[in-house]
């Protein structure tokens, strides 16, 4: 899957000139975290976001009123607190390249870009929301987690197994393992027959890390 998908279509977005107090008020008023900055031409030159304004305002405990404080917020513009030139994708990119970069640079969202222009933007929300589909979190059914040898073929083996018995699999999923030699999968399975589906699953498996209703 590609953010083509996922991403939030026109984001909101706002000028360089505006002031942090117009860009807090904006973010309230849409009900978002971040806003895109386009300059005059309507390119991308910055991206700003709640914790910026927040780290930018005065602490309640500084010697300054609240009339100094707003006065003070009226006068900073988003361009002095926003992250200039901001990482990029486009449309085309797959989702977990997504999250690969905004987990490996810290970053809370993603501009998606066609050439100069701003078309979308991905934040960790959206990819949140994909994890909840991933693992069928909106799905009752018995999910349980084991440790396996990484071996070729494994997979099949297990997706048989639970076919052959009649059930359907809602979410399987593999992850780094306790070493380089092992991994640590979940499954979940479209029923409630916790037994049957360890009886099927134990045989198989190096360990059963957990198992459960979900």
């Amino acid at each position: 899957m590609t953010v083509e998908r996922r991403m939030t279509l026109n984001p909101v977005t706002i000028g360089p000139d505006a002031s942090v107090v117009e860009a807090s008020d904006l973010m309230k008023k849409e009900k978002v975290h971040r806003l895109p900055v386009l300059d005059k031409d309507k390119k991308l030159i910055g991206v700003i976001t709640e914790k910026d304004i927040l780290h930018a305002t005065p602490s309640p405990a500084s010697s300054l009123s609240i009339h100094e404080m707003a006065y003070l917020l009226s006068r900073l513009t988003v361009k002095k607190l926003m992250t200039k030139d901001p990482v990029t994708i486009g449309k085309d990119t797959p989702v977990e390249e997504a999250a690969r970069i905004m987990a490996d640079q810290d970053l809370s969202c993603l501009p998606v870009v066609e050439g100069d222009r701003l078309i979308g933007i991905v934040s960790k929300s959206d990819l949140f929301k994909i994890l909840t589909e991933l693992f069928g979190a909106r799905h009752i059914g018995v999910r349980v987690t084991f440790l396996v040898d990484d071996t070729p073929g494994f997979i099949a083996k297990v997706s048989k197994v639970i076919a052959d018995a009649g059930f359907d699999i809602i979410a399987f999923g593999t992850f780094m393992g306790t070493e380089v030699s092992n991994r640590i999968c979940t499954l979940k399975v479209a029923t409630d027959k916790l037994d049957e589906v360890l009886s099927l699953v134990k045989p198989l498996v190096k360990e059963i890390m957990d198992i459960r209703v979900a």
